[in-house]
């Protein structure tokens, strides 16, 4: 590898800036700046989710590595990049709690609009990798119903922890999607939640999406919503983002633009991933220990008076009506809210006062920190 790399980096992935400069030449472009042409000298690349990676993009390129500041890598053309001689690599769970503190707020607002407590609910989780057990943990400690559904994971486990995709239709009360994005293979995910699916269900569940868009289909959904063979949907990720379907958005429970992972935490933790990997292909030890998010506004939670204090703890951390609003109010901002999403820190990153034992307990195992 060249002493001196050339890095062209998408300008979005944060703390970035000033972390690679001693060990590279370094240009910091915008997604629809990163094209055939302002690759073709770049020796590495590191990139999110909107920069498709393909022969289009690389064919006259000298491009030897592909960093993604992302878990997903499905905007990779892994095929090619073999073919090509190309490495690259993601970053595995770095969202993972991030994505668990969404879902955990979202529920916590669909039972106060349903007057359900979550302690009543069974939970199906379709695809139990790092974000899904999560997910199944902190409804363990809510003592919801969970039932994990991971095909991969059980054919390589066994079948004990795990149920068929069929009993979750059968069982759920909410069935939340946590699958990468596959389309070939023995287990493929694309339009997995279709008119079969939604056709199988036993209760009329909330649906939620925090995975990828086409891991449901769009016109399946929306007939689900119509016939009532669910009874609401939480939705972070569309088919043809960020070109998102406009009834879906007016029918959704909760309506997010891909943000569900966006914590300051998850992006921070993703950003030193992404330069230790590179750190490791040019041969370099490169210091990750400046690449940290900044405080919250309010890093103390008093619960003393809380009526409710798991939901007010956990919505003063993360509550996303804001976000619903802002999508619902401006939709075709879909990208720019993305690349403007305000400063979101996860539980750790709180002190909470004034609980009780058996809620200081649950909120410990949170993440929170207790005083």
């Amino acid at each position: 590898m060249t002493t001196n790399p050339y890095i062209i980096a998408d300008n979005k992935i944060p703390y970035l800036k000033g972390v690679l400069e001693p060990y590279a030449r370094i240009d910091y472009l915008s997604p629809e700046q990163i094209t055939a042409t302002t690759v073709r000298d770049a020796d590495i690349l590191l990139i999110r989710t909107r920069t498709l990676c393909n022969s289009d993009l690389l064919d006259q390129s000298r491009c030897r590595y592909i960093a993604t500041a992302t878990i997903g890598y499905d905007h990779i053309d892994t095929l090619y990049c073999r073919e090509r001689g190309i490495d690259w690599v993601n970053a595995p769970g770095c969202n993972a709690s991030s994505v668990g503190q969404y879902i955990l707020s979202a529920l916590l607002a669909w039972s106060k609009h349903t007057r359900k407590p979550l302690h009543e609910c069974a939970i199906g989780i379709v695809g139990v990798g790092h974000v899904g057990r999560i997910v199944a943990r902190y409804c363990r400690l809510l003592s919801m119903r969970v039932l994990l559904n991971d095909p991969p994971r059980q054919e390589a486990e066994g079948a004990n922890a795990f149920v068929s995709l069929d009993e979750i239709c059968r069982e759920a009360d909410i069935i939340t999607f946590h699958t990468p994005l596959t389309r070939e293979g023995a287990h493929p995910t694309f339009h997995l939640g279709n008119n079969r699916f939604f056709e199988a269900l036993g209760k009329t569940p909330l649906i939620i999406n925090t995975a990828r868009g086409e891991v449901i289909e769009t016109e399946a959904l929306k007939q689900a919503l119509k016939s009532k063979k669910i009874s609401a949907v939480v939705l972070d990720c569309w088919e043809n983002e960020p070109n998102i379907d406009k009834e879906l958005l007016h029918k959704a429970f909760i309506a997010t633009p891909h943000i569900a992972g966006y914590s300051a935490d998850g992006k921070s933790t993703a950003t030193r991933m992404i330069v230790e990997a590179v750190g490791k292909w040019i041969g370099k030890n490169i210091p990750t220990t400046a690449i940290v998010p900044p405080p919250p506004t309010r890093e103390t939670i008093d619960l003393t008076d809380a009526t409710n204090p798991l939901q007010t703890a956990v919505w003063e951390s993360y509550i996303p009506f804001d976000d619903d609003s802002r999508l619902r109010k401006s939709p075709e901002t879909f990208e720019l809210q993305r690349g403007l999403y305000p400063l979101r820190r996860e539980f750790p990153a709180y002190r909470i006062t004034g609980a009780s034992t058996k809620d200081a307990s649950i909120l410990k195992e949170l993440g929170f920190n207790i005083v």
